[in-house]
């Protein structure tokens, strides 16, 4: 429960406006900078191993090319994943075991957002919770996806695990269908605050609000006068020297 007077900051993929998205850099800095937790994305590697990325290949974040699902975690282990960051260069990709051992002192949240929308990863869901579960972390992480198909296999393995509902364009009555799915909470980009009755309807029916991705100043402000949760943003240090002056 957030008691504070404004929202709970989540470092977006860490602090990943500072350090390359999504690696072990990123997830300290976001500590050091005060955040209240840490947003991170999981796949799977082609022998089992699940891993934090946030694409579905690996182009973009890394020198690598294709699927990372066609990769073994050694194989993926031999790439630059700074992203092209100079000052991070030889940056590795991390295992979810190896951010839960980072973290571990920290006591910060983990937002784990199972990327599950194009590859239907074989018993991921049942992995990561028997991951969570067997590191002690169980009352330190929400789950989301923007496949509800996925949130639901969750919450069917453990009613007790906390998740939420990621989306983009509004759809009618989300407080409605997060309630009738089990939602503990809504992840909506940002611009879906502005519907009718939409922070009213989610607080009727017990559900946090998780922003994603808050930047700027302007969009913080508004989230702090909605009264969402958290914000998942990319510059944690921004937010806290604006909520806290």
């Amino acid at each position: 429960m957030n008691t504070s007077k404004h929202p709970l900051i989540w470092g977006h993929r860490g602090a990943s406006g500072y350090a390359p998205e999504n690696t072990l850099p990123a997830f300290q800095m976001a500590a050091d900078m005060g955040a209240d937790g840490v947003e991170l994305d999981i796949q799977m590697t082609k022998d089992g191993v699940i891993v934090v990325c946030h694409d579905e290949t690996i182009d973009r974040t890394s020198t690598g090319k294709g699927w990372l699902k066609d990769y073994t975690f050694d194989e993926l282990r031999r790439l630059d994943f700074s992203n092209g960051n100079a000052a991070y260069e030889g940056t590795k990709i991390p295992t979810m075991e190896e951010v839960l051992d980072l973290l571990d002192p920290t006591g910060l949240t983990i937002n784990i957002e199972l990327k599950t929308g194009i590859i239907f990863y074989d018993r991921i869901e049942e992995k990561i919770l028997e991951l969570v579960r067997r590191k002690g972390w169980q009352n330190r992480v929400i789950y989301s996806s923007f496949n509800h198909y996925t949130v639901c296999r969750i919450k069917e393995l453990d009613s007790s695990a906390k998740v939420g509902l990621l989306y983009g364009d509004g759809p009618i009555d989300m407080p409605g269908y997060g309630l009738r799915l089990g939602a503990d909470a809504l992840h909506p980009a940002f611009y879906n605050l502005q519907y009718p009755n939409y922070m009213e309807d989610c607080r009727k029916n017990s559900l946090d609000v998780n922003v994603w991705t808050v930047n700027s100043e302007k969009d913080l402000l508004a989230c702090r006068d909605y009264g969402v949760h958290a914000v998942i943003t990319n510059y944690p240090a921004k937010a806290r020297k604006l909520y806290e002056g």
